[in-house]
C-alpha cells in the first residue's frame, strides 16, 4: 500500500481569508481591529520593505491586542472563534479533498503560521494533525510574544522534519498559496492556490 503524507497551509490555503486579522476582529472589533493596525502600521510597513521580519512584526500586532490577557480567557475566546467564525471561512474543495486523503488513509497534518489555540478546535473535529505557531505565557497571561520561531517559511519545513520521518513514505503533497510556504511546498508534489476556483 502507498503511503502517503500530506501537509496543508491553513491561512489562504484552507480557509478564504486569513484568521488572525478575522480573530483579531472577533476578538476587538472593527473599531478597535482598524484602531490597532493604524497605530501599529509602521512596524507593517517596516516588515513590507523588509526592514523587520515577518516574526518581529507579528509580535507588534499580538502584543498590542492581547498582552496581559489570561490564557484561560483568550482560549475561551479562541474556542468561540473557532466554533462560529472558521466553519464559514473554510473553501468546500479544501475540505472536500482533506477527506477525500483521510478516506485513502493518508496522514494528514496542517501547518500553520497562526497560533494553535484557535485552529486546534476545528482540527480535533476532523481528526487531523497540527503544527502552529506557539504563543509565550508568563504567569498565566500572554507575553505577546511568539514562543521559538514564527512558524512560516523554512521553519515549516524545520518543524515537519522534526517530527516525521519523510523517507518513510512513498508520497509527500504539499499545499499552500503563499510565499511563507514555498519551502514546504518544494518538499514533495505541490499544489499552489489550488482550492481557489
Amino acid at each position: 500500500m502507498n503511503k502517503r503524507i500530506a501537509f496543508f497551509d491553513f491561512d489562504g490555503t484552507i480557509t478564504t481569508r486569513d484568521t488572525l486579522l478575522e480573530f483579531i476582529k472577533y476578538s476587538h472589533g472593527k473599531r478597535g481591529f482598524y484602531w490597532g493596525f493604524f497605530i501599529n502600521s509602521p512596524y507593517l510597513f517596516a516588515y513590507k520593505l523588509k526592514i523587520i521580519s515577518n516574526q518581529r512584526a507579528k509580535e507588534k500586532i499580538l502584543s498590542h491586542f492581547f498582552k496581559g490577557m489570561k490564557i484561560e480567557k483568550f482560549q475561551d475566546i479562541c474556542d468561540a472563534f473557532a466554533k462560529e467564525i472558521i466553519p464559514g471561512l473554510v473553501r468546500p474543495r479544501a475540505l472536500e479533498e482533506i477527506n477525500k486523503l483521510k478516506s485513502d488513509g493518508t496522514t494528514i497534518i496542517v501547518v500553520s503560521a497562526s497560533p494553535h489555540y484557535w485552529i486546534s478546535g476545528w482540527i480535533n473535529q476532523l481528526q487531523l494533525q497540527l503544527i502552529a505557531t506557539q504563543l509565550e505565557v508568563e504567569d498565566g497571561k500572554l507575553s505577546g510574544n511568539i514562543s521559538g520561531k514564527n512558524c512560516y517559511g523554512e521553519e515549516k519545513v524545520r518543524r515537519i522534519k522534526a517530527l516525521y520521518n519523510l523517507e518513510s513514505f512513498d508520497e509527500i503533497i504539499a499545499y499552500g498559496d503563499s510565499s511563507g510556504d514555498k519551502p514546504m511546498l518544494q518538499l514533495g508534489t505541490s499544489y499552489y492556490k489550488p482550492f481557489r476556483h
